[in-house]
C-alpha cells in the first residue's frame, strides 16, 4: 500500500483531456474547466497533446460520456499514442474500470489528478497524512478496478508505485484499518493546533487567514507581508501545507497572518473532508483574507467557488476582506472599480510588486480593532460548563469568590460576546491596536 501511495519518480506521459458539457453549463465555461484541467495536469508533470467535449443530458451510466463518443477518442488516442486520459469530472468505479477497456490505457479523473498533485506538494507530516487519508478514502471502493490487472507495469500520474510495481497488495480490510489509523492521528494534529490557537489567544493576537483560487498569489503575498520563504510559483497547488506567520502592522499591531490550501472549482468533498485539520485554521479565525486573481478572465466564477469551499467549512459568515491581487496585470483600470464597489471591504495591491500595500494595513487594522473586550463577569459556581467556555475562548486576568459566585475580569472575542450577555457587570474598556 505504501508503495502505491509514495511518490518516487516523475513520468513524462501523453495526456488526452476529455469534458463533459450538461445542459447547465454554456461552452464557454466548459473551455476554462477544460483549461484548468491542463493545467493540473500539466503540474503533475503530463504533457498535454489533446483534449474534448461532448454535449450531455445526464453521465452515461456505463461510460459517463457516450459509448460511440468514447470510441471516437479511443481512435484518436491510439493514433497520437497517449498514455493517459484525464476526465474532468469524477468516474464512478464502473466507469473507470469500462473506459479502461475502451481506450486500452490509463484512465484517470480530476480528483485523481489533483490527489496526485497534493502527494507531490505535501511537505510536512501533517499534509502528508492528510493526502494519504484522501488517497485512500478514494482508493478503497476501486480497488476490484486494481485487481483486475495485477500483473500491470505502470508508474506516473495517479498511480504513484513508481515503474516495476509488479503487484497491488492492498485488500479492503487492510485500507479500513490505516483509515482508522490516519484518523487518530490527524485527530492529534487537531489537537495540537487547538493548543497552539490557544497560545496564541493569551497574546491577544488575532488571526486572519488567508483564503482564495489556487494561484492567486496567496503565498506571495504571505511572503511580501512577513518577509518568510514560503514557496510561491506560477503552478496551480504550488503550497500544500499551511504557514502562520506574524505581521506587525504601521499601528503597532500585532497580526497572525495565515496561509492556506488554495481552493477550486469542483474540489471533491473527500479532500475538503481529509484536509479539516488544515481548514480549521480557517474556521478559527478572526477574518479571513479572500486574495482573488483581479486579472484572471473568470474572476466572478473563482470567487465563487471560494465562497462554495467556505459554506461546506461553516466559514462563510465569518467576517472577510477582499483583496483583488495582481493589479499590476490589468489592462483595464475600470475593472477595478467596478469591484471596490460591488465588494466591501475591500482593497486592490499587487502583492509581486507591494502595490497597495499601505492601503491594504490601513483596513486590516481597522477590521481587526476591536480584537478583545475588556468586561466584569459574575458566574455562578454552579455554571462549570460556562466557566471552562470562558476560559478556553477569553483571556482571564483576575478571577475572585463571592459568596456563591466568581468574578472575572477578562478579555474575549467580541463575536463571543453574547455567550456571556447575561453575566456581564460591566464593560472595562476595549483593547485597542495601540495596546498591542
Amino acid at each position: 500500500m505504501k508503495a502505491l501511495l509514495d511518490n518516487i519518480g516523475k513520468t513524462t506521459e501523453r495526456a488526452f483531456l476529455i469534458g463533459a458539457q450538461f445542459k447547465s453549463h454554456t461552452s464557454w465555461e466548459i473551455q476554462d474547466s477544460l483549461a484548468e484541467l491542463s493545467q493540473l495536469a500539466s503540474t503533475a508533470g503530463a504533457t498535454i497533446v489533446g483534449q474534448g467535449f461532448q454535449k450531455l443530458e445526464a453521465p452515461n451510466a456505463g461510460t459517463f460520456i457516450g459509448t460511440g463518443k468514447a470510441k471516437d477518442f479511443a481512435e484518436e488516442c491510439r493514433i497520437d499514442k497517449i498514455d493517459t486520459v484525464i476526465f474532468d469530472d469524477e468516474l464512478s468505479p464502473g466507469q473507470a474500470r469500462n473506459l479502461e477497456r475502451i481506450f486500452e490505457c490509463k484512465i484517470l479523473d480530476r480528483t485523481s489528478l489533483i490527489l496526485d498533485i497534493f502527494a507531490q506538494r505535501a511537505q510536512t507530516k501533517e499534509g502528508k497524512l492528510q493526502v494519504e487519508l484522501a488517497q485512500l478514502k478514494y482508493l478503497l471502493p476501486r480497488l476490484t478496478r486494481f485487481w483486475t490487472h495485477l500483473s500491470r507495469q505502470k508508474g506516473g500520474i495517479g498511480m504513484r508505485g513508481g515503474d516495476g510495481e509488479s503487484q497491488l497488495e492492498v485488500d479492503r480490510r487492510k485500507v479500513s484499518e490505516r483509515i482508522a489509523r490516519l484518523l487518530v492521528e490527524l485527530e492529534l494534529v487537531r489537537k495540537q493546533r487547538e493548543v497552539q490557537r490557544s497560545g496564541r489567544k493569551r497574546n491577544l493576537w488575532p488571526l486572519a487567514s488567508i483564503v482564495g483560487y489556487t494561484n492567486a498569489g496567496k503565498s506571495t503575498l504571505l511572503n511580501a507581508l512577513t518577509g518568510s520563504e514560503v514557496m510561491a510559483e506560477d503552478k496551480l497547488f504550488a503550497t500544500l501545507d499551511p504557514t502562520t506567520r506574524r505581521l506587525r502592522l504601521p499601528t503597532n499591531q500585532n497580526v497572525l497572518i495565515s496561509d492556506t490550501v488554495g481552493f477550486i472549482r469542483k474540489l471533491p468533498h473527500r479532500l475538503v473532508e481529509a484536509f479539516k485539520a488544515t481548514l480549521e485554521e480557517v474556521v478559527e479565525a478572526d477574518l479571513l483574507i479572500h486574495v482573488t486573481d483581479l486579472s484572471h478572465p473568470q474572476v466572478d466564477e473563482q470567487i465563487q467557488a471560494v465562497n462554495t469551499v467556505l459554506e461546506e467549512i461553516k466559514a462563510h459568515e465569518k467576517p472577510c476582506m477582499m483583496v483583488f491581487n495582481k493589479i499590476d496585470q490589468l489592462e483595464s483600470p475600470g475593472v477595478l472599480d467596478h469591484y471596490l464597489d460591488t465588494y466591501q471591504p475591500s482593497v486592490a495591491i499587487s502583492a509581486k510588486t507591494q502595490q497597495g500595500f499601505d492601503a491594504f494595513y490601513a483596513e486590516l487594522g481597522r477590521q481587526l480593532k476591536p480584537i478583545r473586550q475588556f468586561i466584569e463577569l459574575k458566574i455562578p459556581l454552579e455554571q462549570s460548563q460556562v466557566m471552562s467556555r470562558l476560559y478556553k475562548i477569553g483571556q482571564v486576568e483576575e478571577r475572585k469568590f463571592e459568596g456563591n459566585d466568581a468574578l472575572f475580569k477578562v478579555r474575549i472575542p467580541p463575536q463571543c460576546h453574547h455567550e456571556f450577555e447575561k453575566y456581564i457587570v460591566r464593560d472595562l474598556e476595549l483593547v485597542t491596536s495601540g495596546d498591542c
